[in-house]
């Protein structure tokens, strides 16, 4: 900006310019702003103004051209006569920005395009006439003006981690500190108020093809370009630098994709390290990946040591609630998981297979047909179904499509292993002294084991841990059984496997009976 002339003056003429048919050339943000307010305030749209950049330099310390210089056909150039005898719009009402709005802008005018200036009066434009929308990613000019301030912030991030600066010798004097990089937006203030408070009164100085900054401890000052590349910085600790990283260079783990990722091309020519990388990744090529630390790890015979597959696995964070576990996929299909119900002080533990229909509905365990033929079987054992505790040995209900039906399937090995973690932790909080498992698949998920069968157990009560086995059908066995005989004798088991569990209970110290 011409240091003459303040923002407010180089304003002045705005509006009269524009109706002269006279492009609008500004050089920064603080000019822009000034003669959009004029604009705005006199109501001139968006397509009655032509924008454009003066010849400096948006960061040149170079002085603009004197209005002299344009003949008076730019924004610098003050209103003529007549022109100021025009009627006067001051007593026109402020155009109100939001802050936020106006920090958008801000930062988007850092944004390298040939038409920012008209662009950003456009969205200040629609702001002014109610057009809130602009702002949002969902407006075609808004999400254009967040695709700029993303830029420019990505572009700042970059700047602050890929500089690298070199020292100079002692007796070259100021500045200390050299950096050369390319932005590929006009972000050099920005990053400069960044180096100024990390690197404390040490003198640098960052050069970029268009425009450097230089701090000398204590003041920051802009100025033109004043090289022409990095070839133009000397570091005498470089070479030790570089002998460094092709030490510490290991072509056995290298993954080029990972490495391009991490530090975009455009960067690497600027680094240090970057005319060394291609060899290096040449050579990993040919077979230095194959003989990498081969002098080192060649050496070493190493040993096999042995170890159970399950005890080589990661150890995980296990799910602290049942609704959040992922153990297996049954979750996915299921409405919810259905925990047990019964106090904890139960010493008798029913478990079932899996939620029905109804209990993944519901959330609860056998409130459906199982459930209602179990009530009957706690009735004729003489049992109270509220002093013991329900649950299953899967949590989440397996099914299969019929129709508009969800039909029981039963879980497969992998799923009953998965859910034992939740079943484990029941049986270790109550510690019953009766487990009635129901079916083959409560079986093997307490007794841990997928071998043993419902035939081999039926009325023979085996000891598992600090707990009694007690073996009975599935109460939906019993449902399914097709005559009346079979369905009886089906009853009569389970009726006679909870009295089992009840005389256990009485007698602790009874031996375990043999297998007949």
């Amino acid at each position: 900006m011409n240091p003459a002339i303040s923002a407010a003056e180089l304003a002045a003429g705005a509006v009269a310019n524009v109706r002269a048919g006279r492009p609008l050339l500004v050089q920064d943000f603080i000019e822009w702003r000034a003669v959009a307010r004029e604009l705005l305030r006199a109501g001139v749209p968006p397509e009655a103004v032509t924008w454009g950049a003066p010849g400096a330099d948006l960061f040149s310390g170079a002085p603009a051209a004197s209005p002299a210089a344009h003949n008076g056909a730019d924004l610098l150039s003050l209103p003529t006569q007549a022109e100021a005898q025009e009627p006067s719009n001051a007593t026109a009402p402020r155009p109100h920005v939001p802050r936020s709005l106006m920090e958008m802008l801000q930062t988007a005018a850092c944004y390298r395009d040939r038409d920012r200036w008209a662009f950003l009066y456009r969205v200040i434009w629609r702001w002014q006439q109610g057009e809130h929308d602009v702002q949002s990613p969902a407006d075609p000019d808004g999400q254009r003006l967040h695709t700029m301030v993303k830029a420019v912030r990505r572009e700042v991030h970059d700047m602050h981690a890929y500089i690298r600066f070199r020292e100079r010798p002692p007796e070259a004097g100021a500045p200390h500190f050299v950096a050369w990089f390319e932005p590929a937006h006009d972000v050099l203030p920005q990053v400069a108020e960044h180096f100024v408070a990390r690197m404390g009164k040490v003198s640098w100085m960052i050069a970029t093809p268009d425009a450097s900054v230089l701090w000398d401890g204590a003041t920051l000052h802009h100025t033109g370009p004043l090289m022409s590349s990095a070839a133009d910085l000397d570091d005498a600790g470089e070479a030790l630098w570089l002998t460094y990283y092709r030490s510490i260079f290991n072509p056995a783990r290298l993954n080029t994709q990972v490495m391009n990722s991490h530090i975009p091309s455009r960067f690497w020519k600027n680094l240090p390290e970057g005319a060394l990388v291609p060899s290096l990744v040449s050579q990993a090529g040919l077979g230095a990946r194959r003989i990498g630390q081969v002098e080192a790890v060649g050496r070493r015979s190493g040993r096999t040591i042995p170890i159970e597959a399950e005890q080589a696995q990661p150890e995980r964070q296990q799910p602290s609630k049942l609704d959040e576990c992922r153990r297996c996929e049954l979750w996915e299909h299921a409405t919810q998981a259905v925990g047990g119900e019964g106090p904890k002080s139960a010493k008798i533990m029913i478990v079932g297979e899996q939620p029905g229909d109804q209990e993944d509905l519901a959330g609860q365990p056998f409130v459906g047909p199982a459930g209602k033929l179990l009530d009957r079987v706690f009735e004729q054992a003489g049992v109270d179904r509220e002093g013991v505790y329900i649950t299953n040995a899967v949590k989440h209900f397996k099914w299969e499509p019929r129709g508009k039906r969800r039909l029981h399937k039963t879980p497969a090995q992998k799923e009953i292993e998965a859910c034992h973690y939740w079943l484990e932790k029941e049986i270790a909080t109550r510690k019953p002294k009766v487990i009635v498992a129901m079916g083959a698949t409560a079986l093997k998920s307490v007794l841990q084991t997928g071998s043993v069968t419902l035939k081999d157990k039926l009325g023979h009560p085996v000891r598992h841990g600090d707990s009694w086995v007690v073996t009975i059908y599935h109460p939906s066995y019993v449902l399914r059984v097709p005559d009346e005989a079979s369905k009886h004798e089906a009853l009569s088991v389970m009726v006679k496997g909870l009295k089992l569990a009840q005389d256990l209970l009485d007698r602790p110290d009874v031996p375990e009976p043999p297998a007949s």
